[in-house]
């Protein structure tokens, strides 16, 4: 036998003998007995049985691996709904989808940050034994039970400045406007924006309204004058723009922003919102001199 023959019998030989050590090592009935590496975390977590009722709090200590979050630590609380004093509650409320920072579902306080729950990670939150993670529900929001908060109040506003391109019918209107890459940049990431309402909780001129009717005059939100942006700047959105700026120019619109720049300091997609208002802004005054110089 050649020593090319030989040495590749030899690699084969301990493939295979590795191939089943690794098999034999599948089914050994010590598998299951392998202790499991991970700590404790204590969980605290503001709770509220729902819309009016008050809010109390409760701690759980939950066992994490590496690379977990905190809809994952969320997850086993649910499946073992036992206080640190032993006490049998129920499972924590929360709202999640993607679980992967898109849907924008998942927003909470995390140890009084707002943001998302699925990217929030133990290792990065409370990378050391005995730390402590407090979970909290949007302020600026309605509770709806305990971590989940209605949103409509948003998604309202996106209504408010028409957030769509309008196109009628369905049939081929062959194709769509072109536009540069340096506008398909600028677009792009606007249009990254999820709705997940971490602007409007670190916004001071964003508060709390439950009424629907006080909706229509109250501050309207960084992510609505982005997203009036995105459209506008649209070739075929851009026949809504008058509209558009008519409602950032009543009350409620872009003039009310202060100015405090924490929304896009927040903003888990690090869109420019502060760009977007100073854009929108302008062309809200440029829409009001044009608007009467037209009478």
């Amino acid at each position: 036998m050649s020593s090319n023959a030989a040495t590749i019998a030899a690699v084969q030989t301990a493939t295979n003998a590795g191939a089943m050590a690794g098999v034999n090592a599948a089914n050994s009935p010590e598998r299951g007995r392998q202790p499991v590496a991970g700590r404790q975390v204590r969980f605290t977590i503001k709770r509220c049985e729902g819309p009016g009722k008050p809010s109390y709090w409760e701690s759980f200590n939950v066992p994490t691996e590496p690379g977990s979050n905190v809809i994952s630590c969320l997850q086993w609380i649910a499946a073992h709904p036992t206080t640190v004093d032993g006490k049998k509650t129920t499972p924590v409320v929360w709202d999640s989808g993607c679980l992967e920072e898109v849907c924008g579902a998942c927003t909470m306080l995390v140890n009084g940050k707002v943001r998302q729950s699925c990217s929030a990670l133990i290792d990065n939150i409370a990378p050391g034994e005995g730390d402590e993670v407090t979970l909290e529900p949007m302020s600026k929001f309605p509770v709806m039970r305990d971590l989940w908060v209605d949103r409509q109040r948003l998604f309202s506003a996106l209504t408010r400045i028409k957030a769509w391109v309008p196109i009628d019918g369905t049939y081929n209107l062959g194709s769509g406007p072109k536009e540069s890459p340096d506008q398909q940049a600028t677009r792009y990431v606007l249009s990254t924006c999820m709705s997940c309402g971490c602007c409007l909780e670190a916004c001071p001129q964003y508060n709390l309204e439950e009424d629907p009717e006080q909706w229509p005059t109250s501050f309207i939100g960084a992510h609505a004058i982005s997203q009036a942006r995105l459209f506008n700047e649209h070739e075929t959105g851009k026949r809504l723009k008058k509209d558009r700026l008519d409602a950032l120019m009543g009350p409620g619109g872009v003039t009310d922003c202060g100015n405090a720049q924490n929304c896009v300091k927040v903003c888990p997609k690090e869109i420019p919102l502060t760009e977007s208002i100073a854009a929108e802004g302008r062309a809200v005054t440029m829409h009001a001199i044009t608007s009467w110089f037209r009478r």
